[in-house]
């Protein structure tokens, strides 16, 4: 397959710069097993929820990820901490001029010391001269997608991250939980949905172009996740509903492998046999991305361009601040 054929062309328009008013206040587009489209408010989510369901949400938590640094010449530096590997040990980006050598030092935030180790394909492995977490907390800024041209605000500081959000680790909003806040989950909930939870913490691999011409070619960064037991024994016998596209990549990264802990890199795209999940709540993705081939593989190419077309036409608004899409299969 061509990357080509995972093109289609947006009016820039219709990319989300902002989230809605409130979480739930988003459009839902609502695609049916047989094909048909439906224009909902994503309000109407619990209606289409019964005791057969089990709603599996990413608890990820998004880290301040970016830090603005010097080298001790004076140049500037941007490093996008990518995955924490230890309270003082992380995979990062580096931005700069001219790539750092292992061994030499950066100065990030307030002066904090950041030692290069190594380099590792496309990110370096550094040492902090003291712990991450509390420093990116402190001098960090919420990561926003690329396409999103403001920088980062309080707004953002808060939308940008589930309600749910539990365990630090990721780079990138799970978007499609977005929409979802405490009283629609207990919605959810009083139509007797099961809900579970599991973690995958989103890489900036997710923001990155598929390279080359050929689908099959491209290489997925790996991700880190982790299903309890408890969601895996929730999860049987009912009808899974993924709500984003992580949680159904650690959900059928199990069934692949049968791990419950772990790396994926796991690339799912049109050919793909789907083992878990039945249904998928997502939002709107990028032209020729991994995530648009993956729910093309869940629906079919031909259902979900037919659907985008329609979001289109209507006004959708795309993206990680934009609205959401309920696919059947």
């Amino acid at each position: 397959m061509l990357v080509s054929e995972f093109d289609y062309a947006l009016p820039p328009a219709l990319i989300a710069q902002h989230p809605a008013a409130q979480r739930s206040a988003s459009r839902l587009l609502h695609l049916h097993a047989g094909g048909a489209l439906e224009d909902l408010a994503f309000a109407d989510l619990p209606g289409l929820l019964d005791a057969s369901d089990c709603l599996v949400l990413n608890d990820t938590r998004v880290i301040k990820a970016r830090l603005a640094g010097r080298k001790p010449s004076g140049g500037r530096v941007e490093l996008f901490v990518e995955r924490i590997l230890g309270p003082r040990e992380a995979l990062a980006l580096i931005r700069a001029s001219h790539p750092p050598a292992p061994g030499s030092t950066l100065l990030v935030g307030e002066g904090s010391a950041v030692r290069v180790e190594s380099r590792e394909e496309d990110l370096y492995r550094v040492r902090f001269a003291e712990e991450i977490e509390p420093l990116l907390e402190r001098c960090g800024a919420v990561p926003l997608p690329p396409y999103i041209t403001h920088s980062p605000g309080r707004e953002d500081a808060e939308r940008y991250q589930t309600v749910y959000a539990a365990v630090p680790g990721a780079v990138a909003a799970p978007t499609a939980g977005l929409h979802l806040d405490h009283d629609l989950l207990e919605k959810i909930a009083a139509r007797g949905a099961h809900i579970a939870r599991l973690t995958l913490h989103v890489g900036a691999g997710t923001f990155q172009p598929v390279r080359g011409d050929e689908v099959e070619r491209h290489r997925m960064h790996k991700e880190w996740f982790s299903i309890p037991p408890q969601t895996l024994e929730e999860t049987r016998g009912r009808r899974v509903l993924a709500v984003g596209t992580t949680s159904l990549r650690a959900l059928e990264s199990q069934a692949v492998t049968g791990k419950r802990e772990g790396e994926t890199d796991l690339f799912i795209y049109p050919g793909f046999d789907f083992k878990v999940v039945k249904r998928l709540l997502t939002n709107f993705h990028l032209p020729r991305s991994t995530l648009l081939m993956l729910v093309c593989a869940f629906a079919g190419k031909e259902r979900i361009f037919e659907a985008y077309h329609h979001a289109i036409g209507q006004g959708y608004r795309f993206f990680s601040y934009g609205d959401a899409m309920l696919i059947e299969t």
